[in-house]
């Protein structure tokens, strides 16, 4: 008999509807949410309605702002990509012989030499400083012309500049007689061409 009474107790279908019992033992007990007072209640009903709303103003204010590049980046700014597209070269068509009209020497100054002569800056001499055209102008036109064509020190080829050979010579007279020299104004091409036809 006790062999029996072991046999039912260690059975696998007993412990089956023990544990069915404990079950249904605990599913007949009085259920309880989360919320146990009225302030909690209060609290969670405010909660719903104000988390969504200032959900959706933080996406509206998202969606608003566009596309705003990072800060110190302006790689994707029309100008930028408008240079990284731009011609590789270009075409420029000078007027040549009667029709070209000739820049004074003031204008090619005021155009191109101003940045450094007006200033004094990487050693250039400045406009009016005698002192400073003095040994300059001794050496004679021809060698300022061609210090100017040619570039020196840290001044490229005519400066930088984009100007026929008579427009550079008219620069050089133009600074120079600021600073004490009396050279003439180089003449235009055709002019001088027409000026020794004459004689």
């Amino acid at each position: 008999m006790q062999r029996c009474k072991r046999w039912f107790i260690d059975s696998p279908e007993t412990e089956d509807s023990m544990s069915d019992a404990h079950d249904n033992a605990q599913h007949d007990l009085p259920h309880e949410g989360p919320i146990k007072t009225p302030k909690q209640l209060v609290w969670s009903v405010v909660a719903s309605f104000v988390v969504p709303i200032i959900a959706i103003i933080l996406l509206v204010n998202f969606v608003a702002s566009g596309n705003k590049s990072a800060p110190g980046t302006k790689a994707f700014s029309e100008e930028a990509v408008a240079q990284r597209i731009q011609p590789v070269g270009a075409v420029t068509l000078k007027l040549g012989g009667d029709n070209a009209v000739l820049k004074t020497g003031e204008q090619v100054f005021q155009a191109q030499c101003a940045a450094c002569h007006a200033t004094g800056a990487a050693g250039a001499p400045k406009v009016g400083d005698g002192g400073a055209w003095g040994p300059r102008v001794k050496n004679g036109y021809e060698a300022l012309l061609t210090s100017a064509l040619k570039g020196k020190g840290a001044m490229g080829p005519q400066g930088g500049g984009d100007f026929s050979d008579v427009e550079i010579g008219r620069a050089v007279v133009y600074m120079a007689n600021q600073g004490g020299a009396k050279f003439d104004e180089p003449k235009a091409p055709a002019a001088a061409s027409a000026a020794s036809a004459a004689q």
